[in-house]
């Protein structure tokens, strides 16, 4: 035995036994038709093909072996001797021999698993297994137990009856056949002709001229066989009119008389093969006989004996009926025909019928083992059979012992789907009303917690409870022992309902039984439900109650029972509900047993009831999902499948789960009224949770064809509208012709037509019309979509075998099904987020509405990490231009300087060439953004596909950032070089004037040194004062042109006024001077709009007036933030400036859609445009005063007087000149470089918290950090004035960021270190250039740092005047000084407060963190919270989280009080709203995307998602009553009870803040 294990590669698991999880792993073998090529391979082979149940599971050859015997040398000669030669069959091995291997080396339940393949198969399965070691055969009664079978005996004929009994325990004759020494006549040859009628041969058992037959069997004599000969009840058919089983023992029974003896103790007959016969016969004589004894020789056989046989059948008793000679007058057909009808006689008169079950006993007589008899299976047993033995009446056992999966679990689910749906609120307030059915849910909780464990159940969970092989043991019994008794019920109640429905009368009685055929049914599954609703229950009670605590480990159990190969329940189908917390806790616990291989891809089956998708899915993958009569599957199961580790990788998963699913269209929910919603929540669920959906389609009815289809295309659309995309397979049952695909070709284009034709009408139902054929839904060809499976028996059951074109097509499916699964563009799902899927559809298809209620945090997840990737990229892009923008206005500042980098000697040539470069710039980033996007979507991680809706939108937000930077680029360079012109005649005034004065004080030195006088400092400084008087007098000042700024503001804004009719224009008032002096308050236009206004106030409308007022306070607070930051730059007024304010007025209205008016937007911009042209005014005031000649030349009158006096004394002026030019050139420069580089620095380090990494994190940041707070008014600035909140938020966020003043030094470091090192590099480089004067190495020094520093022309221009310094000494002190400065640098930032730095900064932190954080500004239209979205040109505005209606100032019209409804309530009930958008006319809020169809306003996530809003109400009511001038809200009592850290946690949970 050992040599033949080791050939067969089974020796490892001869002690450690093969298990079921091991056989049904999917591996390369599964999925490949590799041939077999040593004898390790035909194991693995058999029972590849055995667990699709194929017939042809037993013809196996090894092909090495197959090669070995086959010649094919082409020689001529015909070489007799050759053909003659038997081929050597030595290296062949018995299957006889493997199927025994396999059974000795498998677990109790692969051998289970085995017998009931081979029984579908109609192959013989073990019953007396030998040991093949000192051991004796074991009786395989285990093995045997899960094979049940149908058939129908003569006196049922008539009434179309059935028989159908587990077949250990069917009381049936056994008829065993033995053979005694050599035997010439094939005995197992003749069994299968003796069985087979003539239509339909088949071959039970292996016999010598099978393939691999003849093969000497080594380990396989003395194995007893067993098969079972079942009538169909049709005469012409039937073998044997009665139900037979036959025992084959393989070998002589000299050397197993043990077998030989149990056979003759529990056979009725037993025919004996011989073709020799000892006289005395010691062995037949010496058995303890019970069984009619039958001997079957062959006269041609040269060693038979007449008188040998006469002399044994003396000694036995035996006539000549018992003496069965194949003579050479019978051909095999009469021989076969005699032979049948001994057995016949036997069968009709058994003297002996004993089940299987009963033959233990005499098995442990004979010594004979018994597998059932391991501890284990007893305890198993033992535990099973106390609990399946009290089972009298199985409703009142249901009610009584399971009583919390009833009417309770009923109730609570309708009370689930009622908090969601709002069916029957009716005219109550809807937040009330849905408190009122939490309380109802409590109770109904209470009472299940309150329930006291029954029996039944304690007995259940201590059994699941302990270790793994005991706790198989007593499911596999409990499954077992519920089938019996629920097939004994069912019997007895179809029995009843054929008698009641002969009489019409009995319509009553018939609905009657017809409820207790649907309610009949009792499996481990509803043990199971009960022990999920046990917990469900204890998740109500605290989580330190003992009741909780006791069953905190049920999870892991059934956890570790998926990873058995136990299915699991995901949807209860008597109450079509899913336990959440209980499917979810156990999902959890599976991820803590698996990780980190915890990804998984999903196979589910839909279609209509009773078309074999469960055995479908069992021949596909070997599982076992209930298929016995009576139990169609109900709700949905899951299975695991464990993937090998050589192809998890190519996979990219670890687990296969395959979905059982209840059947669509089912007869028992066809009278309900709700069955169509039924079926389309449970196929919309496993779609959603599908990589792959099987269409199982065994119909002719094209009518049912159609509302099957309708049911799926729908499930289909709703996944496509919610990002997921579940591939699909058509599987057409029962189309046996080889020729069905092509012939079928008619069919395949008539079935898309009517998909196509599903796919309007659902979405048209779902209101998604853009969706007009099926392919637009999801990919799918005609082609390769379709699979036709021929009938599942060969030939009439119950004793055809499974046809091999079933098994070989399903194959072929499973292989293109893997290979999809391996194609997946998308990632795998991993436990955790399969369960997140589950729980976000199960919410979503309770709504009326799915596509519209679906949630998901894997979206939300993917759309988060979307904006983030996005936003990174944004601020890339802007942080660029910025750099780019302020590289030119240096560019521009140093034109026509010394500092000048250009050629270009014309501005409007060198403003031309800069735009040149914006624009490619600005185009080279905007595709760096979109290559970006297009490698983003690229990726399979990430979930990235369930956001590919979303790419179109951010495409457009990456255009539209490019045009408004490109806008504001222009401006900005447009602005400076306009403002650089102007400055150009100023330049040169001031340039001639130092001329001048230098001249003045080069003639006064000549004119003092003439004098040859000893001249003190007090009589030079009298001397110089004299001149400078004198020179002054002399010389003209003209400073820059003035502008109009009022003027110039005008014009502008009546331009802008123009455009919005002549009205519009009529309506500014001539002088703006007198404009903006008061603050902006908003009155109504005339008295018409008054009344108007009141009249809304009646009705609870929004309040426009308040609400204009309202945004114009944001326009005029956003237009003086741009106002402030240009004023900030010490620049002169550009009319560029006063355009952006009138666009942003613009745009902001565009968003604030109120319908304002055109007297209203007139009023607000001519108060604007005032203010910032009395700003601009003095902005420009201060400019012209900072360059006016006369002042800046008395501004150096100092330094020109000790530079006169140096210069009179002839001092070396070397060090004093390096170390003014450092201070009054350089050191500027270097100072306004940081500041223009460190407020994109601030921002970024800003944009690294997650609070401002979307707008979606911001939110829950802001609301967590209110939360914290605790302060009424600080809600009350929130909600009332959003923006300003913002705003000093980020401030003080900003601030608290950088208070340590160490989080900004880095950065100023960084900017002074390069600019330094920028200054030393000029220096080097134009040292090595040998300038012939100071003045020229100082200009070349100047234009090296050109592009880097704006060098002021002013100083550069004082420090050149008198300046006698040595060129050599100069830079040796100019090194020495920028050394200084550096220092001196880093010591003032560090002395500045982080507020004065912020003053400073040219790139505002807070501006551009609002502006991103902010969005699009768009507002709810119910409860007013700000939109979300990502991007700026996105479809749709959202929000996490939406608040009462009160909070946002609505109350009762009637009552004043303030309104507790919610708008995510709201849009699923029946409730109706009104306002200046439905012209004040009631309107259904669920179809309130007719008005606002940019808004989408899904319900609450879940029941607890708005607990924060709740609670802020709740905590404040009064005060937000006060505060609104309303009467405090009527609260719901549920609101009262929330907590802090519940309003925490939910917050939490809602904007996926850790």
């Amino acid at each position: 035995m050992e040599s033949l294990l080791e050939d067969l590669g089974l020796m490892p698991y001869y002690r450690e036994k093969l298990t079921l999880s091991k056989i049904l792993e999917i591996d390369e073998k599964t999925i490949t038709d590799v041939p077999v090529k040593s004898k390790s391979d035909l194991p693995w082979y058999f029972l590849k093909e055995l667990m699709m149940v194929n017939v042809t599971a037993r013809n196996m050859k090894d092909s090495s072996a197959c090669e070995s015997t086959y010649d094919d040398s082409s020689g001529t000669e015909l070489d007799f001797s050759d053909l003659l030669d038997s081929p050597n069959t030595g290296d062949t091995l018995n299957p006889l021999d493997i199927i025994t291997a396999l059974f000795l080396c498998s677990d109790a339940f692969v051998q289970q698993e085995m017998a009931l393949k081979m029984s579908m198969c109609q192959f013989a399965v073990p019953l007396l297994l030998p040991s093949c070691d000192a051991e004796p055969c074991t009786l395989m009664l285990w093995a045997m137990r899960d094979i049940v079978k149908k058939y129908r005996p003569p006196a049922l004929s008539q009434s179309k009856g059935f028989i159908e009994e587990r077949i250990v325990d069917s009381q049936v004759p056994m008829i065993s056949f033995v053979r005694l020494g050599n035997c010439s006549l094939s005995k197992s040859e003749i069994l299968n002709k003796l069985l087979s009628n003539s239509q339909q041969y088949h071959d039970t058992f292996v016999h010598n001229n099978m393939e691999g037959g003849d093969s000497p069997k080594r380990i396989s004599n003395g194995l007893t066989e067993i098969t079972w000969y079942l009538p169909g009840g049709t005469r012409k058919v039937d073998t044997f009119n009665q139900p037979v089983a036959v025992a084959n023992l393989h070998g002589d029974i000299a050397s197993f008389e043990t077998q030989c003896s149990f056979l003759c103790q529990t056979s009725a007959a037993v025919f004996l093969f011989f073709d020799h016969l000892d006289s005395e016969c010691k062995i037949l004589t010496n058995q303890n006989q019970k069984a009619q004894i039958f001997l079957v020789g062959n006269s041609e056989s040269k060693n038979f004996s007449p008188n040998a046989l006469k002399s044994v059948a003396t000694k036995l008793g035996l006539t000549k009926n018992n003496i069965i000679i194949k003579t050479k007058e019978k051909n095999d057909a009469d021989f076969i025909k005699h032979l049948r009808r001994k057995v016949s006689d036997v069968i009709e008169n058994p003297q002996m019928k004993m089940p299987i079950a009963n033959m233990a006993d005499i098995a442990h007589e004979l010594g004979i083992l018994v597998d059932e008899d391991s501890p284990e299976c007893q305890a198993g047993k033992k535990s099973a059979d106390a609990i399946t033995e009290e089972i009298q009446d199985l409703l009142q056992y249901k009610e009584q012992q399971l009583p919390l999966q009833g009417q309770i679990w009923k109730e609570l689910t309708g009370l689930e789907k009622e908090e969601i749906r709002l069916r029957k609120v009716g005219s109550k307030d809807i937040e009330i009303y849905k408190s009122d059915l939490k309380e109802q849910k409590k109770k109904l909780r209470k009472k299940q917690s309150s329930s006291k464990l029954s029996p039944a159940m304690q007995c259940f969970i201590q059994e699941i409870s302990r270790p793994g092989i005991e706790r198989c043991y007593f499911l596999k019994w409990m499954r077992m022992n519920l089938d019996n008794v629920s097939r004994l019920k069912l019997s007895a109640l179809r029995e009843l309902y054929k008698e009641k429905c002969k009489d019409s009368a009995n319509k009553e009685e018939v609905k009657e039984i017809d409820r207790q055929l649907s309610n009949s049914s009792l499996g481990t599954e509803h043990f199971f439900r009960e022990m999920g609703q046990m917990y469900e229950a204890s998740l109500s009670l605290p989580e330190t109650h003992p009741s909780r605590q006791q069953l905190q480990h049920l999870p892991k159990f059934c956890a570790q029972l998926l990873l058995d190969g136990f299915p699991l329940e995901l949807v209860d189908g008597d109450a079509s509900n899913i336990p959440l917390g209980w499917v979810s806790d156990v999902l959890t616990q599976l991820n803590h047993l698996v990780s980190p291989k915890n990804k998984i891809r999903v196979v589910t089956v839909l279609g209509v009831q009773s078309t074999g998708k469960s055995t479908l899915l069992n021949t596909m993958f070997g599982v076992q999902f209930a298929v016995s009569s009576g139990r169609c599957t109900r709700g949905a199961f899951m299975l695991l499948i464990t993937l090998n580790e050589d192809i998890k990788r190519e996979f990219g998963c670890d687990f296969m789960v395959i979905i059982d699913t209840e059947g669509l269209k089912s007869p028992e929910l066809a009278q309900l009224d709700n069955s169509y919603e039924h079926d389309n929540e449970l196929a919309t669920l496993v779609v959603g949770l599908s990589d792959i959906t099987i269409i199982n389609l065994a119909m002719e009815n094209s009518t049912e064809m159609k509302d099957i289809l309708q049911i799926v295309v729908h499930a289909f659309l709703r996944m496509k509208e919610v990002g997921k995309k579940p591939k699909c397979q058509f599987v057409h049952q029962n189309v046996p012709d080889v020729s069905a695909h092509e012939k079928n070709l008619r069919d395949r284009k008539l079935l898309l037509e009517q998909l196509n034709e599903m796919t309007q009408a659902a979405a048209k139902m779902e209101k998604r019309e853009e969706n007009k054929s099926f392919t637009d839904v999801m990919e799918y060809s005609p082609d390769t979509g379709n699979c036709y499976v021929p009938g599942l028996w060969n030939g009439n059951p119950p004793m055809a075998p499974v046809n091999v074109g079933y098994s070989e097509t399903l194959y072929e499916l499973k292989k293109n099904i893997i290979q999809q699964l391996g194609e997946c563009v998308s990632s795998a799902n991993d436990v955790l987020e399969f369960k997140e899927w589950m729980t976000s559809l199960w919410n979503a298809v309770k709504h009326e509405n799915f596509i519209f209620s679906f949630r998901n945090s894997l979206v939300a997840d993917a759309y988060m990490k979307l904006c983030t990737e996005f936003n990174k990229w944004e601020w890339e892009f802007k942080k660029a231009m910025y750099r780019w923008i302020s590289n030119a206005e240096t560019k521009i500042s140093n034109f026509g300087t010394v500092a000048a980098t250009s050629q270009i000697s014309d501005m409007e040539k060198f403003l031309t060439q800069l735009k040149r470069k914006a624009t490619t710039e600005l185009s080279e980033w905007e595709k760096k953004l979109l290559d970006n996007l297009e490698e983003y979507f690229k990726q399979t991680d990430g979930h990235v596909y369930l956001v590919e809706g979303y790419e179109e939108e951010f495409k457009n937000s990456v255009k539209n950032i490019r045009r408004e930077l490109e806008n504001s680029v222009v401006n900005q360079l447009t602005a400076a070089a306009d403002i650089k012109r102007g400055l150009k005649e100023v330049d040169k005034i001031k340039e001639n004037h130092t001329k001048e004065i230098e001249k003045a004080v080069s003639e006064l030195i000549s004119e003092c040194r003439k004098k040859n006088l000893q001249m003190t400092d007090k009589v030079l400084n009298k001397e110089f004062d004299e001149m400078w008087s004198e020179t002054l007098k002399k010389m003209s000042f003209s400073g820059l042109k003035r502008t109009d700024v009022f003027t110039d503001v005008s014009h502008c804004l009546r331009e802008n006024v123009r455009m919005k009719g002549s009205h519009a224009s009529e309506l500014l008032i001539k002088d703006l001077q007198k404009c903006g002096l008061e603050p902006f308050i908003h009155k109504p236009e005339g008295r018409g709009e008054t009344i108007k206004d009141k009249f809304r106030g009646w009705l609870n409308l929004q309040d426009p007036v308040k609400a204009r007022q309202k945004v114009a306070d944001n326009i005029i607070a956003a237009c003086q933030d741009s106002v402030t930051e240009k004023t900030k730059r010490n620049t002169n007024y550009h009319n560029t400036y006063i355009q952006e304010i009138l666009r942003i007025i613009d745009e902001m209205l565009n968003k604030a859609d109120l319908g304002t008016g055109i007297a209203f937007e007139v009023s607000l911009k001519q108060h604007i445009c005032a203010d910032a042209a009395r700003n601009f005014q003095r902005m420009q005031e201060d400019f012209m005063q900072a360059n006016d000649p006369k002042i800046l030349l008395g501004r150096n009158k100092k330094k020109f007087c000790a530079d006169f006096k140096d210069v009179f004394h002839k001092r070396d002026q070397c060090q004093k000149k390096a170390e003014e030019f450092t201070e009054q050139c350089l050191k500027p420069a270097v100072e306004d470089f940081v500041y223009r580089s460190l407020g994109p620095n601030i921002t970024e380090e800003m944009m690294k918290s997650k609070a401002f990494s979307t707008r979606t994190s911001f939110q829950g940041s802001i609301l967590l950090d209110l939360l914290s707070k605790e302060d009424f008014n600080s809600y009350l600035s929130f909600n009332s004035k959003y923006e300003d909140y913002v705003k000093i938020w980020i401030l003080g966020q900003i601030k608290e960021h950088f208070s340590d003043a160490s989080k900004t030094s880095g950065y100023e470091e960084e900017h002074i270190k390069s600019s330094i090192k920028n200054i030393k590099n000029a220096m080097e480089k134009v040292k090595s250039e040998q300038t012939a004067d100071l003045k020229t190495f100082v200009e070349h020094i100047c234009k090296e740092l050109g592009d880097k520093l704006v060098i002021s022309q002013d100083a550069l221009g004082a420090f050149m005047i008198l300046n006698n310094a040595d060129r050599e000494q100069f830079a040796g002190w100019l090194t020495e000084s920028v050394e200084k400065m550096e220092e001196t640098l880093k010591k003032k930032f560090k002395d500045t407060t982080f507020e004065r730095k912020l003053e400073h900064l040219r790139v505002n932190p807070q501006t551009e963190l609002f502006n991103r954080v902010v969005g699009c500004g768009k507002q709810c239209p119910f409860c007013k919270v700000p939109c979300e979205a990502g991007g700026d040109k996105h479809k749709d505005h959202f929000a996490s989280l939406h608040r009462p209606e009160g909070l946002g100032r609505y109350s009762w019209a009637s009552s004043e009080k303030l309104v507790t409804d919610m708008c995510t309530s709201s849009v699923i009930s029946d409730n109706n709203f009104r306002c200046s958008e439905t012209n004040n006319e009631w309107h259904p809020y669920k179809s309130y995307r007719e008005f606002f169809p940019d808004w989408h306003i899904p319900p609450d996530g879940s029941l607890e998602a708005s607990d924060f809003w709740k609670y802020v109400m709740n905590k404040y009511n009064k005060d937000f009553a006060e505060a609104y001038k309303a009467k405090p809200a009527d609260i719901p009592e549920t609101w009262k009870e929330i907590t802090k850290q519940q309003a925490e946690t939910s917050l939490k949970n809602s904007f996926n803040v850790t």
